[in-house]
């Protein structure tokens, strides 16, 4: 299974990867609480997913970047475990790469999870947090040194933000690999968030500029 980022151009995806959609669920103030599973889409061993947010077969592309789309990949390198900021909190830690950020908003429930980690009692919530955040800026490290990842099977996932009313970024998940348009591969990870909405300043990956659109 892999995705391969086409220059200038859609996501490649080959080996059978399931595709799925799957929406941000809230609770009564509207905070982000659960994820809710969605229709899967039939695909078959190879498709192409739109990059550019033109197309008018979403999520398939359909030649819409062909007009103008500038797909530049200009994402950093630095292993995650090295680029995060790390948090140290009573019995846990937190890693934090805020350059991922897609804004789900699952860290911000129950004061945070930045005030969270200073209590061991919150280790649980803590932790359910890190691991509901999709883009994988967050990570908890428990005081045993465990680095905690939610159980993922191999697949990408549409991300809509209901709460918000948006079109969320493309959520691979399951440590599928991602090629770079120059052939190299981008750190294998659990969950990364992939640009959809052709916007993003750190493309491949999404940095929540979807959130910025009317």
């Amino acid at each position: 299974m892999r995705i391969r980022v086409l220059k200038d151009g859609p996501y490649e995806v080959s080996g059978g990867v399931p595709l799925k959609k799957m929406t941000i669920g809230a609770n009564k103030q509207g905070e982000s609480t659960h994820w809710i599973e969605g229709e899967r889409l039939k695909t078959g061993q190879a498709y192409r997913l739109c990059r550019c947010g033109k197309s008018k077969h979403l999520p398939f592309c359909d030649g819409s970047h062909a007009h103008g789309f500038d797909g530049r990949e200009t994402a950093g390198r630095i292993p995650y475990e090295e680029a995060a900021i790390r948090y140290q909190g009573d019995g846990m830690e937190l890693l934090d790469q805020e350059e991922l950020c897609a804004v789900a908003r699952f860290c911000d429930v129950a004061g945070s999870i930045w005030n969270l980690i200073n209590d061991a009692e919150n280790l649980e919530i803590a932790t359910q947090q890190a691991c509901d955040c999709p883009s994988g800026r967050l990570t908890i490290i428990t005081d045993d040194g465990t680095r905690v990842e939610p159980e993922l099977k191999p697949e990408i996932a549409l991300i809509c933000d209901e709460p918000e009313g948006k079109m969320g970024p493309i959520w691979v998940r399951g440590g599928i690999e991602i090629e770079a348009e120059d052939g190299t591969v981008y750190e294998k990870r659990n969950r990364v968030t992939l640009c959809r909405c052709g916007k993003s300043r750190n493309k491949p990956f999404c940095d929540a500029m979807h959130m910025e659109e009317e």
